[in-house]
Order: C-alpha cells, then structure tokens, then sequence
C-alpha cells in the first residue's frame, strides 16, 4: 500500500506519520493512535505503535503500512498463534510445527497435520521470516498475512476453513475483548486474524550470535578459530563459496538472497525430481526444483535440512555440497563439487554455521492462560 492511499482521510494520514515516526525513531517505542480505516487496505490497529528492535547483525524489520505493529495486535496474534482451536479438530496450532525450542520448527523432516497426516515439506523455521520477500518453499505467498491463512485452509495442516477459525475465535469473549482492544472493533474477520498472527511472527528476529559479535560487534574473542576458519572458506568463492546465495553484507546478514535455486536436493539418480519447487507457481522450466533459500541463522537447532528434511546433521548438510548435489537437468550454475576441501576445512565450515546460533527474544513463548489448552492438544 503506497501512502497516497491514506490522503482522503486526515485521521488516517496522521496515524500513518506517528506510525513512520515509532519504527524509524530509535528514541521511540511505544505511541497511541487513533482507529482508522485504509481505503482498500482493512483495519488499522488503534493500540500503542510498537519499534520492532532488531538486533545486532540484522537490518531494521520491514512493516507494511497497513499492518503497524502494536502492543495489542502482537499480544493478540501470539496467542491466536499458539492456540490449536484454530485447527479444525482443535489439536495443531501454528506452533505445532514452529515451536520456539526447537528453533521455531518441529524437529521433523515432514511435520504431521489433523488426524496425524504427513506434508510433504519440511516445515521452515520462523525464525526472520519478517525479512523473506516471499513466503513458504515455493514462494507462493506474497506476504506474512497471506501466508497465515494457508496452514488453516490445507487439509493436511490444520484442515479447516477461514469461517471456521473466524467462528471459533468470534465465539470466545476473552478474543472478542482482545480484538476490541487491538482493533476497535469485536467483529472478528480472518484478515484481523492473519495481521494479528503476522505482527507477532514478526518480533521473532534473532541475531547477536557469536558471529554477530565478531564480524559486526568488532568482538575478536566472540568466534573460535575454527569458526573463523569456516567464515573465510564461507565467504571464499573459489572454496566454500556459500556467500553466494547465503548473503553476508557489509552492515547486516540475513545469510538469504530470498531467490530460488535447485540445488540439487530431491532428485533420483537419473536426473527425475520429486518436487517441482518454484516451478509450480511460476511455470518457468528454469524453475524446476528451486527452493527458497533459507537463512542460516540458528540453523544448529533447526535440523533436519533442505526443503524435504532429507539431511539429518549438519555434516550431511556439508558432504551434500561436497558431492556437488545430485546432478538434474535444472542444477543451480553456482553447484559444484567441492570434493577438494579437506576433512579440517569442511569441519571449519560446520563450526562457523554453529556459530550463527542468536537468543530467542523475549516474550515469544505461549500464554500461560493457554498452558491447559495446549496440553490437552498435545495428548489427543
């Protein structure tokens, strides 16, 4: 939504300024503002505007404008994320599969759904997802807000209908009140739902790692030489040359290109793909299995890898890249065998990766008053 969206309306123009002046503002953090309404945009949060603080190692969060982070809505969507009644049966939530001790994954390689059902790809940490330009493996999803809507609906996640989470969450008083406080309104919709679950998805930022520290932070005693060994062969394009799609910058790393590219995952000896991957949205045969690259950050407690969780460890991860992937006829150009590290460099690399391993920041864990809840959803 561009700005010039808001000129009909002054109210609105005036909380889309206070809305500039909390996430650019480094003195501010918190403001209250008015309920608006944007022209083709839906409801705007009349809560206090939240600064999304992102941390060392990380560029400042994007927000779209008609989703400005508040107190109410964060609060909200924390507990619309953490709560199974979403689920048709009431027994998988959005942190089923995403669940913040398991690095915002599941520990699986194929996550199970309602009635035990198995997907067929690795569900992808939530970890920075704020700064993905495109969401889910294939991309399909243009936004946060789009892509909370996909897991309701699919009938091997959590099979239900978008009226059925708005009757659910409409049907509940303590929701009504919640949503009345962050939206102004107890006339729940599924658009209130997913930019509530979206704002919350998006104070899950995680940096300050030990390379943080190190490359950003100056701190020469914050990576082992091992580490710091892997993060010249990573950086190396004639060695490891993993910067290449895992992108290092000179201010902040997301350790993504947010691009797609067949790496040679999923294919059988001769060439034959499991999953088409980006093909299946864009139809482009240069698209054929490409996945999104995924950012590297904790990536030492979201094991299993690659889109289909077929590498177990992170050694597997690198012998991967060492045999130069399975060859197929869509094989990323940048793929190839990197047979000529040794044994010491190729465990340099796995110490570097562990080194990306940043704390959780506060307040993203689930709601005590949901604790029963979620247990009983855990035993069914």
């Amino acid at each position: 939504m561009k700005v010039s969206l808001f000129c009909c309306s002054p109210v609105v123009a005036a909380a889309a300024i206070l809305f500039a002046t909390a996430v650019h503002s480094p003195s501010v953090h918190a403001a209250s503002g008015p309920e608006v309404q944007a022209s083709g945009g839906g409801a705007i949060p009349i809560g206090k505007l939240v600064k999304i603080k992102a941390p060392l190692g990380l560029p400042p969060v994007p927000i779209p404008l008609h989703n400005p982070p508040t107190e109410e809505t964060i609060a909200l969507g924390r507990r619309l994320y953490y709560d199974p009644g979403l689920s048709v049966d009431g027994t998988v939530s959005c942190a089923t599969c995403h669940a913040p001790n398991l690095g915002f994954r599941d520990g699986k390689a194929l996550s199970n759904g309602v009635g035990g059902q198995r997907g067929t790809r690795k569900a992808p940490t939530v970890v920075n997802v704020a700064y993905n330009t495109l969401q889910f493996w294939d991309g399909r999803s243009p936004s946060l807000e789009k892509q909370a809507e996909g897991p309701m609906t699919n009938p091997v996640e959590m099979g239900h209908t978008l009226e059925g989470v708005v009757k659910h969450v409409q049907s509940d008083p303590t929701y009504r009140k919640l949503f009345a406080q962050a939206w102004g309104t107890e006339q729940i919709t599924i658009d209130l739902v997913t930019k509530s679950i979206a704002s919350f998805e998006r104070t899950v930022v995680i940096g300050n790692s030990p390379f943080d520290l190190f490359y950003y932070g100056g701190d020469k005693k914050a990576l082992s030489r091992s580490a710091q060994r892997g993060l010249k062969l990573f950086l190396n394009r004639k060695k490891g040359n993993c910067s290449v799609c895992h992108v290092i910058g000179k201010k902040y790393a997301l350790f993504t290109d947010n691009k797609f590219h067949n790496i040679g995952v999923g294919a059988d000896t001769h060439g034959n793909l499991a999953d088409a991957g980006r093909y299946t949205q864009t139809k482009n045969t240069s698209d054929l299995g490409a996945f999104k690259t995924p950012t590297l950050r904790n990536i030492a407690e979201t094991r299993p890898y690659m889109h289909d969780g077929s590498q177990a460890t992170l050694k597997d991860v690198v012998d991967h890249y060492v045999g130069g992937g399975t060859s197929n006829p869509h094989l990323d150009k940048e793929i190839h065998a990197l047979d000529f590290l040794t044994f010491d460099e190729r465990a340099d690399l796995r110490a570097f990766l562990e080194s990306l391993t940043g704390t959780l920041p506060p307040n993203v864990g689930p709601p005590a008053d949901l604790s029963v809840k979620i247990q009983t959803a855990q035993r069914q």
